[in-house]
């Protein structure tokens, strides 16, 4: 049986993926445009499901799928996506085109809540897919889990571990319960579901048995970690919405930061539902978060991603800041400086030129790095940029290697930290 998994590479894609792998079945993954796959993906499709308008956009995918797994989602509209399209227009074209096709099997993934509550555009837009999916024919199965938690640190997940490093826990004002999910029990749901023979036409809600508050999820984190207990600060409400603003931000700029606004008015409405139904449909018997955590052995991959968690975005903020701000500095009050520095040198008729290049070199540099898809690249090319910068100096002014405060000097460290945003530029 040849199974079309959509939204191959997130967290729940890639252990459907898996999951479906050991069950015997033959898996077919489906990737973005332009997505790098991994080493060894297996057969693999591409299809951008946010710009997906109609079935004939789907039709070539689905030549010789038995089923479909339609993991795709997107929790606020971001650069190359929107939520309409991921959730709405591009599954609505896809369901149109299973019905063309003969495929008849189509598990879908929803969110907890969105037939109950919809604040915001995440939830109206995922349950626009869903009603949509219901007015077909299809054998359908819509999944609604709430938060999700596993081995792989993504999203909330990873929120957890980093939130548990620190010294301290910040209360954001309004979060309502969760009942968290284990991945594993998520992945085994599709493998039971996805069999013709299985019940169809179904909306089930994926809920763990423990209704937790947020901090109680992140001091099980934190005791798991083998640290002691955090001392707990309500964050203030001005506070708390302008760090929703600023993952707003990052998310048009290509990030996914796991809050922002619409991540504030789904969380105050929490994730809970009833298992009773998923139990019924599939014997799974969901696992508790202490029995997850009890399971799994902590390791010092562990302990560093969760340290590690906060100090990625701060990285991110710093190096785009440092460079434009060293930019704009060269071209306005420190620029004669940098002339009278280039004419010691010997640069001549060159100095002007090569300050005003160099400021704006830094500036594009700071550019690329603050946006995810150019983040790669503005890396690499501050690194030889500081390079050539060092060397240049070297050259030019050979002194500047013994000033008191090290202009050269500091070269070094600003180009280790450029690698470490390197090694952690990737989510998943």
């Amino acid at each position: 049986m040849k199974i079309l998994v959509i939204g191959a590479t997130g967290l729940v894609g890639s252990a459907v993926c898996a999951r479906l792998a050991t069950g015997g079945y033959d898996v077919i993954r489906a990737l973005r445009p332009g997505k790098q796959p991994a080493a060894d993906p297996g057969a693999w499709v591409e299809v951008d499901v946010a710009r997906a308008g109609g079935p004939a956009d789907w039709l070539r995918q689905l030549e010789g799928i038995d089923a479909v797994v339609n993991c795709s989602g997107a929790m606020q509209d971001g650069m190359g996506h929107g939520m309409t399209g991921v959730h709405a227009r591009g599954p609505r074209a896809l369901f149109r085109a299973c019905e063309q096709s003969g495929v008849r099997r189509m598990l879908h993934f929803s969110a907890i809540g969105v037939d109950r509550q919809q604040p915001s555009a995440f939830s109206r837009t995922k349950l626009s897919g869903d009603m949509a999916l219901m007015e077909t024919d299809l054998d359908w199965v819509i999944l609604r889990p709430a938060v999700i938690l596993g081995d792989a640190a993504f999203g909330s997940s990873a929120l957890f571990r980093g939130l548990a490093a620190l010294p301290f826990l910040p209360l954001m004002p309004a979060t309502g319960k969760l009942q968290v999910v284990q991945l594993e029990d998520v992945a085994e749901t599709v493998l039971r579901l996805i069999d013709k023979t299985a019940p169809s036409k179904l909306s089930l809600d994926i809920v763990g048995p423990q209704q937790l508050e947020f901090h109680e999820i992140v001091a099980r984190y934190r005791r798991w970690l083998g640290w002691p207990p955090a001392k707990r600060y309500l964050v203030p409400r001005a506070l708390a919405s302008l760090l929703y603003r600023i993952g707003d931000i990052a998310a048009l700029l290509g990030w996914r930061p796991p809050v922002g606004t619409i991540a504030a008015r789904e969380i105050a409405r929490g994730a809970v539902g009833d298992p009773t139904d998923w139990i019924g449909a599939t014997g799974i018997q969901p696992l508790s978060m202490d029995d997850m955590l009890s399971r799994r052995p902590v390791s010092v991959q562990e302990r560093w991603f969760a340290k590690l968690y906060f100090l990625k975005p701060v990285i991110f903020v710093l190096l785009p800041l440092f460079w434009i701000s060293t930019g704009v500095i060269s071209l306005t009050w420190g620029f004669e400086k940098g002339v009278e520095l280039m004419l010691a040198g010997g640069a001549g008729g060159f100095a002007t030129p090569s300050v005003i290049e160099g400021a704006l070199a830094d500036i594009v540099v700071g550019g690329a790095i603050a946006l995810r898809r150019t983040a790669r690249w503005g890396l690499s090319a501050a690194i030889l940029l500081s390079l050539f910068y060092s060397a240049a100096g070297t050259a030019i002014l050979p002194e500047l290697w013994s000033e008191p405060l090290g202009p050269l000097t500091k070269v070094w460290p600003i180009l280790v930290l450029h690698l470490v945003a390197l090694a952690v530029l990737e989510e998943r």
